[in-house]
């Protein structure tokens, strides 16, 4: 997500010098509409960690990624908002919202933040807004924007897989982690929250997440669960079969994933226990789930429980269910 940067200094007393603290980028709740999917890379060598020094994050990853759980609902519309007060310095639109999957990299090479916003703050603070979607950008370089002022939408440009907003907060050219400022780079859980306190329970750090969790009348896989197909057609009393589904994110080496159906009786009528993880995962897909018996479906509520355990302890779970009738 590269542009040239052009270092600000404003002549201002010395409080001035405290850092801004921002407000959410996006119009969505976390953890429930959108979810944290990378931070800021905290290790300074060729490997990864993030604040909190977990797996959520890549080599040289300079923003924090707030994901949409499907393409469905990015096509809905997701805001982009201002962070804080500043005037906007750069922007680009015109890219194609597409995963870069199907462009490949090199249609992207040089312009990987896609259609994009820079705002520039006081006291030499930049917010930067990136993988927006074609078309929606509202504000013009100059304009000035206030704190949570809609600035665009979340989209698929630029060098991305899936809809995201990667925002990257800069102090003088260096990226700054809005949650972990100043931290030391071999801490862990150091450093200052550069979010208005109101917002960071709901920001506080979660290793793991479920992502997408549902029901299905057939197959599932990565493609369909992201292009929200399963959420537009639910199962019925007719459905050819049931199938229960889980996208997690963050998982971890050695999680052990189980999801279990019940039927309206109560009795586990399918089960899936997946091998333990060989390593840290950006994202997996398990499912679980029978084809309709002879004799039909029961009338009544199914329920799944999708559950992790991380040596012996459960670490995340999930219960879900749908009414058959």
């Amino acid at each position: 997500a590269a542009w040239s940067v052009i270092p600000l200094v404003f002549a201002t007393g010395a409080l001035a010098e405290e850092p801004p603290l921002f407000d959410m980028p996006v119009a969505c709740e976390v953890g429930r509409s959108c979810f944290i999917q990378n931070y800021v890379d905290a290790d300074p060598a060729s490997s990864a960690r993030d604040y909190e020094c977990g797996s959520l994050s890549y080599d040289g990853h300079n923003g924090t990624d707030f994901r949409l759980p499907t393409m469905a609902a990015q096509q809905v519309g997701v805001e982009v908002l201002a962070a804080a007060a500043g005037r906007v310095l750069r922007r680009r639109d015109g890219m194609a919202d597409t995963s870069v999957r199907d462009s490949g990299r090199e249609a992207v090479k040089g312009s990987e933040c896609g259609n994009a916003i820079m705002i520039e703050h006081a006291d030499g603070w930049e917010t930067q807004y990136c993988h927006m979607a074609r078309g929606s950008l509202r504000v013009g370089v100059g304009d000035r924007v206030e704190a949570r002022q809609p600035i665009g939408r979340i989209g698929l440009s630029g060098l991305t897989e899936y809809p995201h907003l990667h925002f990257i907060v800069r102090h003088r050219g260096e990226i700054a982690d809005p949650f972990a400022y100043g931290a030391s780079p071999n801490s862990c859980g150091a450093g200052r929250m550069l979010w208005q306190p109101a917002l960071r329970p709901l920001l506080a750090y979660r290793p793991r997440w479920v992502l997408n969790a549902g029901f299905a009348a057939t197959s599932v896989t990565m493609a369909t669960l992201e292009a929200g197909e399963f959420e537009r057609k639910q199962p019925d009393i007719d459905t050819p079969a049931l199938v229960a589904y889980v996208r997690g994110i963050g998982l971890k080496t050695g999680d052990v994933q189980s999801l279990v159906l019940k039927g309206p009786s109560g009795q586990a009528i399918a089960k899936h226990e997946a091998k333990p993880l060989e390593r840290n995962q950006a994202q997996t897909l398990v499912f679980s789930g029978l084809r309709k018996p002879a004799t039909g479906w029961d009338r009544g509520t199914y329920q799944a429980s999708y559950t992790v355990l991380q040596q012996g302890n459960v670490v995340l779970d999930r219960s879900f269910d749908i009414h058959l009738r």
